[in-house]
């Protein structure tokens, strides 16, 4: 009977182990889903091979720039999520990656009104972000 109570003890901190690391590395993959860029920032990509067609979903959220053949620079434009696909001269996906701008929040300050926030971007100087009143999204 002992021997059964320590099996099942064993067996059930082995699972809890298993679901924490399980749930970790879901966590990680979640969070690695998107191409990152700041807004007003640029990010270059470096490619194996030459890109021949460059396909930004919303250009009003991120811009990419053909700097040559194996080179491209992602810029952030406007907060949200968009996609980027890059295809070789033979139509061939080198690329198809989701994209999202989001704000460097290193410098950056919160200022909330009742229902009213805005994002301040503090570097050196505060200025206006991002604003969102209740009612508008």
């Amino acid at each position: 009977m002992g021997r059964d109570r320590t099996f099942a003890a064993g067996a059930a901190t082995l699972a809890t182990t298993a679901f924490v690391l399980l749930s970790a590395a879901t966590d990680a993959a979640a969070q690695e889903q998107f191409l990152r860029v700041y807004m007003d920032h640029a990010r270059v990509l470096r490619l194996d091979r030459p890109v021949s067609k460059v396909i930004v979903g919303n250009a009003a959220v991120a811009d990419a720039t053909v700097a040559d053949a194996q080179t491209i620079v992602l810029t952030g434009r406007n907060f949200g999520t968009t996609n980027l696909v890059l295809l070789d001269a033979d139509g061939n996906a080198i690329v198809d990656e989701r994209v999202l701008v989001s704000i460097d929040e290193g410098n950056t300050v919160r200022v909330f009104r009742q229902t009213d926030r805005s994002v301040l971007s503090c570097t050196p100087n505060c200025e206006q972000h991002a604003s969102k009143t209740a009612g508008s999204n």
